[in-house]
């Protein structure tokens, strides 16, 4: 016997935006471009994709897959870029306004979400316990996040990084130095790294590695992973999908497009 599932809700674009801005509550944020819906599709949305950037190829699989929305960390506009609308630009446009699909992106604000963000979501997935109190957070808009990981070695710790996020990781500290506390600021904060040595972390891991915090992590002993801009950014956006999809009863899809960043 087969069993009919009824169809998903179609909701209003209005209610999704809703919805994600008192989530991820935006306006908390001083940000490099503009959160929440960037690109206007149709007024009604059943089936909602989530992504980490909104390429080309994002926007081509959502088109594959139905999608009335796709909701990004990383969007069409940031603060300082050439306004004008050619080449890869155009293409991404042309293709969301073609097929009316809504864009809608949150940067800093699905970074920093205590649960569903993308440190929030990464610690999860390393084993890393989250403190909840006055040491959980550090760094300029309390964007780093801290936690306490099991005794580990800087070796043993970018080991499980690695076999985590199914990628190699750069490893800056002597290999058998301990590390429990853990911070975390995901994507490109190498900039954070010296605002966790102050809030006491053993190991800082992030995205992205510059010349300076190379000098910095030997200087200072504080272990440095960096894993990938794109690997340590896959989780908030499906994390935050997924939850407003539930609640709004629509359908979620996550497509990730790799990236060797």
């Amino acid at each position: 016997m087969t069993t009919l599932l009824s169809p998903p809700s179609a909701v209003t674009r209005a209610a999704l935006a809703e919805a994600l801005d008192n989530l991820l509550q935006p306006a908390q944020f001083k940000d490099y471009g503009p959160n929440g819906l960037q690109v206007e599709g149709r007024a009604e949305v059943r089936k909602l994709v989530s992504g980490v950037t909104a390429s080309r190829a994002l926007i081509d699989a959502a088109i594959a897959e139905g999608a009335d929305a796709i909701l990004v960390h990383h969007g069409l506009f940031w603060r300082g870029q050439d306004g004008r609308v050619t080449g890869w630009m155009k293409q991404r446009l042309s293709r969301l306004l073609a097929h009316d699909i809504n864009l809608l992106a949150y940067h800093l604000p699905l970074d920093a979400h205590a649960e569903l963000g993308n440190n929030a979501q990464l610690a999860q997935r390393l084993g890393v316990a989250l403190y909840t109190d006055a040491r959980g957070r550090f760094g300029d808009q309390a964007l780093g996040f801290m936690g306490h990981r099991p005794s580990a070695s800087a070796a043993e710790l970018a080991d499980h990084v690695a076999a985590q996020l199914g990628r190699a990781v750069t490893l800056v500290a002597e290999p058998d130095r301990p590390v429990q506390h853990v911070a975390l600021c995901t994507g490109g904060a190498q900039g954070y790294f010296e605002a966790a040595i102050a809030a006491g972390a053993d190991v800082f891991i992030t995205g992205e590695i510059s010349e300076p915090q190379a000098h910095y992590a030997r200087e200072c002993g504080v272990a440095y992973i960096a894993c990938g801009h794109h690997a340590s950014e896959r989780y908030g956006a499906p994390a935050v999908g997924a939850h407003v999809a539930a609640q709004l009863g629509l359908e979620h899809v996550f497509i990730d497009i790799d990236n060797p960043a």
